[in-house]
């Protein structure tokens, strides 16, 4: 087991990594000292799966169990679901002791998170990720909400975990594509902040490919150390934190302007960390060794990496302008200047993004 420490004060915690984990859930738990009824929160499709696991190690560590399983895809992320959860917390007698447990993906930890976050002004959660992509980036830093149709996780909160615990092997279950988008999330981390472990995933792709557990470990522990150094200097955003929205910005229009079903979020950030890349090329701000190895690895990786040929550039700029990092109408784009290096500026040509994008 690996273990990776998100030092924000008071407010720290631990990311637990290893395989056969979740049978250890509720006594890590308890050693965070929370006492109170646990709520976990699971969809239709994990649940079936790991549900019974996960109930059985809370009560066996003398907690007192309720679950509520949602429909599961990012289209049910959204008010309605959340006012299902609140409903829920309210119905089975939740009170300002007790806790949520998200048991799923970055959906069911976005609003479980969310829930903890708003429901009595503020409950304990727990993380148990189980895809690729909660695991070394959702569950990771205490972002949570919901989607509205005009952009991703436009409502939301901060509110951090007590624990993320995550068992390499509920990725065992997790279809292909869905590991193949997790990867997205893994390869920023390579972009934006480490060089050498971007040339790792390089080297290293088959490995990764046919999740061996040896490469996995390493990808999912090097992934949470850099979004824990990064959430630890930055919590909300005020700078350094920005750079891991490094894809997001077109990202998370393609996903809204396709209506959260056209595209996986790590498809999605796939193609928007391509986008910014030939955008970076365009203005100057690297060479073009930088889009080409970037496309090339995302390639290798089955992602994406060519816009929508459905959506209209102008789509695109117009939704940018909702986003919630947006500034007086123009949003920041971070902008790779070397491969483990990025920039974050408002100073964008539009003709240039839309070449990018073209």
């Amino acid at each position: 087991m690996e273990t990776v420490k998100v030092d924000l004060g008071p407010r720290s915690y631990d990311i637990f990594i290893g395989q056969g984990l979740l049978s250890s859930l509720g006594g890590r738990i308890r050693s965070t000292g929370l006492h109170g009824r646990a709520g976990i929160l699971t969809n239709d499709t994990v649940g079936p799966i790991y549900g019974k696991q996960t109930i059985d190690s809370m009560r066996g560590a003398g907690y007192e169990v309720s679950t509520l399983s949602l429909p599961d895809g990012e289209k049910f992320k959204t008010i309605e679901s959340m006012a299902r959860i609140y409903d829920w917390l309210l119905a089975e007698g939740f009170d300002r002791k007790s806790f949520v447990v998200a048991l799923g993906g970055g959906v069911i930890g976005d609003m479980a998170g969310f829930a903890a976050a708003t429901f009595m002004r503020g409950i304990d959660f727990v993380q148990v990720p189980t895809t690729l992509l909660a695991q070394v980036d959702s569950s990771v830093g205490g972002k949570t909400g919901v989607n509205r149709p005009l952009g991703k996780n436009m409502v939301g909160a901060f509110h951090q975990p007590r624990l993320v615990l995550a068992d390499v092997d509920t990725l065992n279950t997790l279809p292909t594509e869905e590991f193949v988008s997790g990867l997205a999330e893994v390869v920023k981390y390579g972009v934006i902040r480490d060089a050498e472990f971007f040339r790792w995933l390089e080297d290293n792709a088959e490995a990764v490919l046919e999740m061996q557990p040896k490469a996995l470990a390493h990808l999912i522990k090097t992934s949470c150390g850099i979004k824990a150094e990064v959430v630890g200097a930055d919590e909300r955003e005020g700078g350094l934190r920005a750079t891991l929205n490094f894809g997001h910005t077109v990202g998370h229009a393609v996903e809204s302007l396709t209506d959260y079903t056209g595209y996986r979020h790590g498809e999605a950030v796939s193609i928007g960390m391509a986008v910014a890349a030939r955008l970076a090329l365009a203005q100057g701000l690297c060479g073009p060794e930088v889009p080409e190895r970037l496309a090339k690895l995302l390639s290798r990786f089955g992602l994406p990496t060519e816009f929508p040929k459905n959506l209209a550039p102008d789509s695109v700029i117009k939704s940018i302008a909702h986003d919630k990092k947006a500034e007086g109408g123009r949003v920041k784009f971070v902008l790779p200047t070397r491969i483990g290096d990025v920039a974050i500026t408002k100073e964008w040509n539009e003709e240039k993004l839309t070449g990018a994008l073209r």
